[in-house]
């Protein structure tokens, strides 16, 4: 028991096996000049998360880029949503003169006043003709 314990290192020991010098708490030594000059990214700290940073960076990226996709397609459907109602103000219209101009007293004002016309309005009204089904 005893050769058991004298192989043990106390925890006072153990602590000071595994501490290093060049450790500091980073909240103290962090200041707004180590991080622009560059010496906050050599940090153990920084170090570490790494690969924490990297994703982070990653998704930011496809953040913005699909934000901007997402403005483009906008646009987009902007643009389209302008084009079709004047597509379909053009319709009304041409549907509205086509509506005007055959009108059927539109048509006979011109096959009275058409010089070349041989089709004249007739004077008789309709009748229907009746075919007797076998």
């Amino acid at each position: 028991m005893e050769e058991l314990q004298e192989n043990k290192p106390t925890l006072q020991e153990a602590i000071r096996s595994q501490a290093r010098e060049d450790e500091r708490p980073n909240a103290a030594t962090q200041s707004l000049k180590k991080i622009l000059a560059g010496d906050f990214f050599t940090a153990e700290g920084v170090r570490e998360q790494l690969w924490l940073i990297i994703l982070i960076v990653v998704f930011v990226i496809i953040y913005v880029a699909m934000r901007y996709n997402v403005q483009q397609d906008l646009i987009k459907i902007d643009n389209l949503k302008t084009e079709l109602q004047d597509a379909r103000y053009k319709a009304n219209a041409a549907q509205s003169q086509l509506t005007e101009k055959s009108r059927e007293s539109n048509v006979l004002e011109l096959l009275r006043n058409g010089p070349d016309s041989m089709v004249h309005a007739s004077n008789h009204p309709p009748y229907e003709i009746n075919i007797p089904e076998d």
